[in-house]
């Protein structure tokens, strides 16, 4: 969305997820995920399919129309679907999607659904014929740092954290607490993948993966499904739904730039400045600042991202993620806003196409009141940050309609 285009204010209107699974874990399809997020999604805003004029359906792993197939669950009345693929920024693309037609005046009611039915283990190629979307990321890599026998992505993202111990003074036992504190988050969420709290030594003595990165502090692959419906200004009037509407008040999408190959930096490569770049859009467009969020879902694919991530939104000054972390500051009772309440990637799971679209539910449900023992006292600005390596950026800002117009 450009800061100047549309007129048209972006409502969410109702959410539904699953719980994240284990791949596998479950008998279920994709299409079973679709209809169990979808329906909690229209049942949530009190409407029927019938009322959806478009709908966008993301997905990272699967055939040609699974959009449409998944969203058949729900009902078949014709409208446009959209099946959206952009790596793990899939479900963030899909609300943007939807949010650009409604606040475009393309439609007045839309769907954005993610889903995801994945494989166990670590994420590898699926085309060996063809070049990867991230061979350019990774030949930059590869000149900042030596390759190890461990996975791409855990090793994409711990350089990007060796290169801020090198640079800023942080260390492994920063990201352990991170990872450390969101396991404990998800606690309290029913719909995460893990539910187990870990004390930071353990955290500390898990398998290294990449180091600093230890096992929990990498999210697993996941099965599972989220959906929001989202309604222009008209729809919510008409329908009486102010009360429990939560409006969009900034979004921003904005995919790799010359820096992300030119800055000789692994957090650029990881996305560091398109994050920033969204970021900043989405403060001016919604005349707020860091200083004013409440309670953020970002994604922490792995601890190390989560630290620059606090960074690139601002939350602190570069090069003092760290410092966040010495003071607690990103849990229940420190300074700052509660970031991944409901466990992040890390506990609550991360399948790819989902992930983005169960941030948006968790911050909807916090900005109700209504996300139980995980509830964030007095939540009033909600930020949500999803990122795709290869790649592309979605932040997105939140506020209670407040039963106003």
């Amino acid at each position: 969305m450009s800061k100047s285009k549309g007129s048209n204010r972006v409502f969410v209107i109702g959410v539904g997820m699953t719980k994240f699974e284990k791949p596998g874990s479950r008998e279920w399809d994709y299409p079973d995920m679709a209809r169990e997020a979808g329906t909690g999604a229209l049942k949530d805003a009190g409407i029927s399919f019938e009322d959806l004029e478009e709908a966008f359906a993301g997905y990272v792993f699967g055939d040609s129309c699974a959009g449409e197939r998944a969203v058949y669950e729900l009902g078949m009345t014709g409208i446009p679907i959209y099946n959206v693929n952009n790596n793990c920024s899939t479900g963030s693309t899909a609300l943007y999607g939807a949010a650009r037609s409604i606040r475009g005046g393309l439609a007045d009611c839309a769907l954005a659904i993610g889903f995801e039915k994945m494989e166990k283990g670590s994420l590898g190629a699926k085309f060996n014929d063809r070049e990867l979307p991230t061979a350019r990321h990774f030949v930059k890599l590869g000149e900042l740092f030596e390759f190890e026998a461990a996975p791409p992505a855990p090793m994409m993202f711990g350089m990007a954290g060796r290169e801020h111990m090198r640079s800023f003074g942080s260390t492994p036992q920063h990201f352990a607490w991170i990872g450390y504190k969101n396991h404990k988050h998800s606690v309290n969420n029913p719909y995460a993948q893990f539910q187990d709290e870990y004390t930071l030594e353990q955290i500390e003595a898990a398998p290294v993966i990449y180091a600093p990165l230890t096992k929990l502090q990498c999210s697993p692959t996941s099965d599972g499904s989220g959906a929001a419906v989202l309604a222009s200004e008209r729809f919510v009037e008409g329908h009486d739904l102010w009360e429990r509407a939560v409006e969009i008040v900034g979004q921003s999408m904005v995919t790799d730039m010359t820096s992300t190959f030119e800055d000789a930096s692994a957090i650029s490569i990881v996305g560091g400045k398109m994050t920033a770049r969204a970021a900043a859009d989405v403060y001016e467009q919604a005349g707020l600042g860091p200083a004013d969020v409440d309670v953020v879902e970002l994604h922490d694919c792995f601890s190390a991202n989560e630290l620059i991530t606090y960074e690139a939104l601002g939350l602190c000054g570069e090069g003092e993620g760290h410092k966040l972390v010495e003071a607690e500051a990103t849990t229940y009772g420190g300074s700052g806003p509660v970031v991944n309440p409901s466990g992040g990637l890390i506990s609550k799971g991360h399948p790819l196409g989902a992930t983005g679209l169960a941030q948006c539910s968790e911050l909807t449900w916090q900005l109700r009141g209504e996300a139980g023992a995980r509830q964030v006292d007095g939540a009033k600005v909600a930020l949500q940050h999803n990122i795709g390596i290869g790649g592309a950026a979605v932040v997105t800002m939140y506020r209670p309609a407040n039963g106003t117009a």
